[in-house]
């Protein structure tokens, strides 16, 4: 009996090993799947967003803390993309609204321009607006250029000493023409401050708050400019006694092509704001705005001098 046993041993150790490896593969492909799961769940939706469809999502739940993290900061990603997908989409629709009112206009005053029938008055008339309207256009093309300009670049390097007072009065005597012809009263009080930044942009962060300041100040009105500072920040303050805004339009303002007074469009195109933005944001500076619906605005724009 020993004897058998002994023999039996042999063909025991083969079976146990086999037994023991096909368990091992078992367990190893089951655990594997399980593993590998969540993963390949994974490249599929990394697939869906690459082919535009940024409403996949991918389960927040799981025993694996790591996983759970992974997918939670997919989910996180796929929204942000979608909402940038989204914003992107607006931007272009308004975009081609914007160029398609002036050059419609443009169009239908200069098929009147052909009519025999139209007097010299209705003439001068028909051009002044086409001309309008080009300058619209010209203008919203460069804002356009700028701001993607402005928001591809991470890092100023042209900056250089120069008198930050001397800049805003010479912003001030190219609407001098605007203000006499709508008889604006100017309030000006600038200390001599100089600064060191870019001096183009800043051209035209004051070039588009002025503007603003002009578009909505009725006849009569009154346009104040100040400029302080304390050695370290350079204060610049433009008010109006203009329009106004509740605050339902101020947290819009500074949106890309936001446009409160929808009357009043063809003035401007929605961009300029979001240019002074991204001016100060550029240049480590901030801006306040305080205003009440039929009362005006202003504007508070801080600056680092760094001399």
């Amino acid at each position: 009996m020993a004897a058998w046993q002994v023999n039996r041993f042999p063909f025991v150790f083969p079976f146990l090993l086999l037994v023991s490896l096909f368990t091992g593969t078992v367990l190893t492909l089951f655990i594997g799947e399980r593993l590998l799961r969540p993963f390949r769940h994974l490249t599929q939706a990394t697939d869906e967003i690459a082919s535009g469809n940024f409403d996949v999502r991918l389960e927040g739940s799981g025993r694996v803390r790591e996983v759970v993290q992974l997918n939670r900061s997919f989910n996180e990603m796929a929204r942000e993309l979608g909402s940038i997908e989204s914003l992107r989409a607006d931007f272009i629709n308004s975009i081609f609204h914007e160029f398609r009112t002036p050059i419609a206009s443009i169009s239908g005053f200069a098929k009147r321009l052909k009519r025999d029938s139209i007097t010299e008055e209705q003439r001068n008339e028909y051009l002044d607006i086409i001309i309008s309207e080009c300058e619209r256009l010209t203008k919203l093309s460069g804002n356009i250029l700028l701001l993607s300009s402005l928001e591809n670049t991470e890092r100023v390097t042209e900056r250089a000493k120069y008198s930050l007072d001397e800049q805003l009065r010479r912003a001030l005597l190219l609407f001098e023409p605007l203000f006499q012809k709508k008889g604006l009263e100017v309030a000006v009080s600038l200390k001599a401050v100089n600064i060191f930044a870019n001096e183009e942009m800043l051209h035209h962060l004051w070039i588009n708050l002025l503007s603003n300041a002009v578009k909505f100040t009725p006849d009569g009105g009154k346009v104040e400019v100040t400029l302080a500072s304390d050695y370290q920040r350079a204060v610049v303050s433009i008010s109006d006694t203009g329009i106004g805004m509740d605050e339902g339009v101020k947290r819009h303002i500074f949106d890309k092509l936001y446009q409160n007074d929808k009357s009043r469009a063809t003035e401007g195109n929605g961009l300029g704001l979001s240019l002074v933005q991204r001016i100060l944001e550029l240049e480590n500076g901030s801006i306040e705005v305080e205003s009440e619906l039929g009362k005006g605005s202003s504007f508070t724009v801080s600056l680092p001098i760094r001399i």
